[in-house]
């Protein structure tokens, strides 16, 4: 086991080999008695921590602030007053999906239409090109012309 890999596991775990990851815990073990001072040093930092954290009490909330969170979560799970309220009915949404998908459709085939008739009209210039660039050619049987 590599020192990088030895030091995340203590900071991750703490200094107590029991809480190390089984699969990793048996090189983490002889890392260290190989390593000597250093991972000696790794697992005094982690022991400091793990006694300031032992020692530390998480502070209970007083009953008013209970309270007081009690009222907030029911009053997040009631109902607001039901007023005046402007409501759309699921088929127009429905009918706007429709129409709005129909206009796409439209635009795509209009695209389309646009780009065939583009192409044809291309088309038609270079063929007429070639028609002319053929008629200037002189030659002695027409196979040049005809293709």
């Amino acid at each position: 086991m590599r020192a990088e890999r030895f030091q995340a596991i203590v900071e991750a775990y703490g200094a107590d080999p029991a809480r190390w990851p089984e699969a990793e815990r048996d090189a983490a073990l002889a890392h260290a008695d190989q390593a000597g001072e250093a991972a000696r040093a790794v697992l005094a930092e982690a022991r400091a921590l793990d006694v300031g954290l032992a020692g530390h009490a998480a502070p209970l909330p007083d009953a008013a602030a209970f309270a007081r969170a009690l009222k907030g979560a029911e009053a997040a799970l009631t109902p607001a007053p039901r007023g005046w309220q402007l409501r759309v009915p699921s088929f127009r949404l429905d009918r706007f999906r429709l129409a709005s998908g129909a206009g796409l459709m439209a635009a795509a085939c209009a695209g389309v239409m646009f780009g065939v008739t583009l192409s044809d009209r291309l088309t038609a210039d270079v063929q007429a090109d070639a028609v002319l660039y053929q008629a200037t050619l002189t030659g002695i049987d027409d196979t040049e012309v005809l293709g």
